[in-house]
């Protein structure tokens, strides 16, 4: 394939994969994926999940910005997990922040199991995770 195309940067290589495989069928194939996955603690990973739903609208979207992503993404976490990430991590968090935000409230609070929609507990929460 070197030897055929001689060596090129990776912008060159992206527009040729985009210009042939970006089709309907293609973003049918990613676009029910992302829009059929919700979060289960007992069965998925919060970071596998989180990366997965990221990289499939990183694929749709190419032009959406980093922050509406996670936005996105949030979204298919249940309600009373998005709250309390919301509440600790800024809209400008990176990718990384929201992570440990997901996995410190599953595996230390486990709010994932009951959540009390208590502003208190989430203050709480707020400030032990930035003392972290």
């Amino acid at each position: 394939m070197r030897q055929e195309h001689g060596k090129h940067d990776w912008s060159l290589w992206k527009s040729e994969i985009i210009t042939k495989w970006d089709n309907h069928s293609w973003r049918f194939e990613m676009e029910n994926p992302f829009e059929s996955a919700i979060f289960n603690s007992e069965k998925d990973g919060p970071l596998t999940l989180f990366l997965k739903q990221k990289d499939r609208l990183s694929a749709l979207h190419s032009d959406m910005s980093d922050s509406m992503i996670n936005m996105k993404t949030l979204r298919k976490f249940k309600e009373e997990l998005e709250h309390p990430i919301k509440c600790i991590c800024v809209e400008s968090c990176s990718t990384e922040d929201y992570i440990n935000a997901i996995e410190y409230i599953i595996t230390r609070k486990r709010i994932s199991k009951t959540c009390t929609r208590n502003p208190i507990e989430y203050k709480m929460v707020l400030k032990i995770f930035r003392e972290d």
